[in-house]
């Protein structure tokens, strides 16, 4: 069980748009620069440890196709961030976290609200299906995962993200997200990104937490 190494919450930037958008790409290049640390849920689920009774958890559901319940998700998410934590590769007193991938939705983000502190939404918003379909494709046959290449499935991992994922920006509301246009290549976006994050340091008033320079 994740035993709540701080007592205030994580400070965080969440990456947040649909498969293909690019958040993972500007999370991990944010999770490059001194005093951000970056965590993608699809890291986590690499990392799993299948010994302990979570992973094992994670195991019988994933092994069979099934849905992995929210509640699973997120404990092997805080899990994760405790090692990352005691190995100090995260430092929570002088760091940002900086996420992708979770939470995935309202409830997952409800599940995370006494761990974490957002401070901004960065929504990568691509309302062009075709070119995120495109993307996509060209992703998977690159990375050699040609199941990823099927169109039909394509649009499948879009619906559900439409269907499960949007609501999260009503959760956060208008006055944290901050949207971006995902098609823009990817150094505006970043300068995008890094000009909020520089303005957000400059007026550390605008937070209730903010970690120590």
């Amino acid at each position: 069980m994740f035993r709540g190494i701080v007592s205030t919450k994580y400070p965080t930037y969440l990456f947040f748009g649909a498969p293909g958008s690019g958040k993972g790409t500007q999370g991990s290049t944010i999770g490059t620069l001194p005093r951000f640390f970056h965590c993608a849920c699809g890291d986590v689920f690499r990392r799993i440890d299948t010994r302990n009774p979570i992973g094992q958890a994670f195991l019988e559901y994933s092994s069979n196709g099934r849905l992995v319940p929210d509640e699973i998700t997120v404990e092997l998410w805080k899990v994760s961030i405790e090692h990352a934590v005691e190995a100090r590769t995260f430092k929570p007193d002088i760091d940002f976290l900086v996420l992708d991938g979770i939470p995935r939705n309202t409830n997952q983000a409800e599940l995370m609200a006494d761990v974490i502190d957002v401070r901004r939404v960065f929504h990568l918003n691509c309302p062009d299906r075709d070119k995120v379909v495109a993307r996509l494709k060209k992703r998977a046959l690159k990375d050699n995962r040609l199941d990823d290449a099927n169109e039909d499935v394509i649009r499948r991992r879009l619906d559900t993200y439409e269907k499960e994922s949007l609501p999260l920006l009503d959760y956060y509301g208008p006055e944290l997200t901050v949207e971006i246009d995902a098609t823009e290549p990817p150094v505006v976006v970043l300068q995008t990104i890094l000009t909020h994050i520089v303005k957000d340091r400059k007026n550390p008033g605008d937070f209730t937490e903010t970690p120590h320079s």
